[in-house]
């Protein structure tokens, strides 16, 4: 979905945008996470360990790696063109993360439009954002994603 500006968004609040292509969360990413922020818990970046002794039977994602992933499956989702100088991650609220993401496994991201603010320099969105696994019922991250579109 490409939207004209920021404004634009007006007519999705309270609405659900859509749903993310797939997207697979290889070992070797999870390992390229652990190494950026120095958390290499056996549970993410050891296979053969995990296999024997996790309790998913496998390395599973940081919940974090999950996290970050929400503004790339957006951005594939949809694109604002113009009308802006720039959007920056404000932050997020209320984020759970219910259930693990198994190295190799396929996630996608549900994506709605809960509030959208006017600001003297931004237009301010929050975004429900239900991060789903492959195969499963149970998502691996639900957050409120604070993004502001500075016009």
């Amino acid at each position: 979905m490409i939207l004209k500006n920021p404004q634009a968004l007006n007519e999705w609040v309270g609405k659900e945008i859509g749903v993310t292509e797939w997207f697979r969360v290889s070992q070797e990413r999870i390992k390229q996470f652990a190494e950026a922020t120095e958390d290499r818990q056996w549970i993410h970046i050891d296979p053969a360990k995990s296999s024997k002794e996790s309790p998913y039977g496998t390395t599973i994602a940081h919940g974090f790696l999950t996290l970050s992933l929400i503004s790339h499956l957006v951005k594939e989702l949809m694109q604002i063109e113009g009308g802006m100088r720039l959007a920056v991650n404000y932050g997020s609220n209320r984020v759970r993360f219910p259930a693990p993401v198994r190295a190799d496994s396929r996630i996608r991201a549900r994506v709605a439009l809960q509030a959208l603010k006017e600001l003297p320099d931004c237009v301010q969105a929050i975004y429900a954002i239900t991060v789903e696994r492959e195969q499963s019922e149970k998502p691996a991250c639900v957050a409120e994603w604070i993004v502001r579109y500075y016009t």
